[in-house]
């Protein structure tokens, strides 16, 4: 992915090396890489558009709430947490789990709702909770 974003963007005329770093994918107007402060005033920027317009108020976004979201977004999604810790930078996967992972009411009830379908699957196969036998390429149906 960032591999296509990096071939797809305008090359600067010189590639910049920071702390032995290159490739960036962004660059301001004078060529130099984005950094955390650019993204802040962008979000700065569109919330307070947004709460000019809207009565209901749009709270601050810093880039950090990204990390936040992303690291929500890709447990929820199901990505591995020892994979999610180190994608992060995580030294320990509490961190990663409490703090950085958000979940609410909708997730568990989602979590459930699978749960009832494998047990509705499990019932539909005749295979009881206690059956420690493994599965068979014979006992799925081809739907």
């Amino acid at each position: 992915m960032f591999q296509a974003i990096i071939e797809d963007r305008n090359a600067p005329k010189v590639e910049k090396s920071i702390d032995g770093y290159s490739g960036f994918l962004f660059y301001d107007d004078n060529g130099m890489p984005l950094v955390a402060m650019h993204w802040q005033h962008r979000f700065n920027y569109m919330v307070g558009r947004y709460n000019e317009i809207y009565k209901v108020q749009m709270p601050n976004i810093t880039p950090h709430v990204c990390r936040h979201t992303y690291c929500s977004n890709m447990a929820k999604s199901g990505m591995n947490p020892k994979t999610l810790q180190y994608l992060m930078g995580h030294s320990d996967i509490a961190v990663t789990l409490n703090v950085y992972t958000h979940v609410g009411l909708e997730d568990a009830e989602k979590e459930l709702q699978k749960m009832q379908g494998l047990e509705n699957a499990r019932k539909e196969m005749g295979i009881s909770d206690t059956d420690d036998k493994p599965l068979k390429q014979n006992m799925f149906k081809v739907v």
